[in-house]
C-alpha cells in the first residue's frame, strides 16, 4: 500500500510542480468527493475541481516541495506536505505546511481528497 500512495503524491505534487494542472487532475477520480477547506462542503462535482486547478500555471511558479506520508492502510492515507511558491500577482513567496488525507480507487486515482493548510 506504501508504494501506492507514494507513487500517487509523487505525480500530484511533480504535475502541480510543473504547473501542468490538467496533468494533477489526472490523478483524481471524475466522482472525486475533493474538500479544498475542511470546513466547507466539497466540489459539486469535478468541474468545480476542474475550475480551482485551472488557474495554477497563471498564479504561482518557482514551486518547490517534500512530504512525508504519515500513516497509512488500505483505505486511507496522511501526507504531511510542505510547500514554497511565488505568487505571480504580487512577486511574493509563500510558505506552505499542509496535511492531505486521500483514499484511492482500485485504479490508483484518488476518490476522497481533503486538505488542511497552514499559509504564511
Amino acid at each position: 500500500m506504501f508504494e501506492l500512495y507514494d507513487n500517487w503524491i509523487k505525480e500530484f505534487m511533480e504535475s502541480w510542480k510543473e504547473l501542468d494542472w490538467k496533468r494533477t487532475l489526472e490523478t483524481l477520480s471524475k466522482d472525486v468527493e475533493y474538500y479544498e477547506n475542511p470546513i466547507d462542503k466539497p466540489c459539486a462535482n469535478f468541474e468545480e475541481v476542474t475550475n480551482l486547478w485551472n488557474v495554477v500555471a497563471d498564479n504561482q511558479k518557482n514551486i518547490n516541495y517534500k512530504y512525508k506520508i504519515l500513516a497509512f492502510n488500505a483505505e486511507i492515507c496522511i501526507i504531511n506536505w510542505q510547500m514554497t511558491r511565488i505568487i505571480t500577482k504580487t512577486d511574493t513567496k509563500q510558505e506552505i505546511d499542509g496535511i492531505f488525507q486521500i483514499s484511492l480507487n482500485d485504479e490508483g486515482k484518488c476518490r476522497y481528497f481533503k486538505q488542511w493548510r497552514f499559509t504564511r
